[in-house]
């Protein structure tokens, strides 16, 4: 799953990075306005953590911004400024949830799980598609209740294909989404095929049907025949 953390303090920033990161997000940051909003434009999330207080703007303009641009990320804000009115003007924007600083980052954590889950997976920790059952809280697979061994990546490669069944997913989205902006600094998105190849032979071994299609020309797509 994929974050974007807007936070102008840097000590913090990286703390909640490292901690978000060794959870098996990926967690990019913009420390102000300017650089939030070029992200946002940019690229897709799951999730934005968003401070309130920003050194060029604040962060009631990024949500105005989101709105506009029809976004549809789940919004958390994490602030100290903490108010009836600036709760409920939050709430009025867009924003999900509201996190008081300062806070605990396993409480985080939950919280950003939970509105994942309410996002993408209508508030459920196991996601059943067919024969597959993950668990997201524990990060397994299981077909058929037999468990496969499979890789965080390929998980987090699995729930993005089936939350986007019968969508066609390109190369260059699926490389975003298991490795944030930095796979624009990438020669190549032959890790993208590898990770498929690998998932679908790890599925298929299992006694699988094969939902992964190559729409050749233009990438991948989760499709129930």
């Amino acid at each position: 799953m994929k974050l974007l953390l807007i936070e102008d303090e840097q000590e913090l920033a990286n703390s909640i990075q490292t901690y978000l990161t060794g959870n098996n997000f990926v967690c990019e940051c913009a420390i102000n306005a300017k650089s939030a909003l070029d992200k946002i434009s940019t690229y897709d999330y799951d999730c934005i953590l968003l401070d309130l207080m920003l050194p060029d703007g604040n962060g009631f303009e990024i949500l105005k911004e989101l709105k506009r641009q029809n976004k549809t990320e789940g919004v958390i804000i994490i602030s100290a400024k903490e108010t009836l009115e600036t709760r409920i003007e939050g709430f009025n924007l867009g924003a999900d949830d509201y996190l008081t600083k300062p806070f605990h980052l396993s409480e985080l954590l939950v919280r950003i799980q939970a509105l994942i889950r309410r996002k993408n997976f209508k508030g459920n920790n196991l996601v059943a598609f067919n024969e597959i059952e993950i668990d997201i809280l524990s990060k397994t697979v299981r077909v058929s209740t037999k468990k496969i061994d499979i890789t965080k990546k390929e998980i987090d490669l699995l729930l993005y294909l089936i939350g986007n069944e019968n969508r066609v997913l390109s190369k260059s989205a699926i490389a975003e989404h298991l490795s944030g902006d930095m796979s624009d600094m990438l020669d190549n998105h032959d890790f993208v095929y590898a990770h498929i190849k690998n998932l679908k032979n790890k599925l298929k071994e299992a006694g699988c049907s094969d939902y992964i299609k190559t729409v050749y020309g233009l990438g991948y797509k989760w499709q129930n025949d």
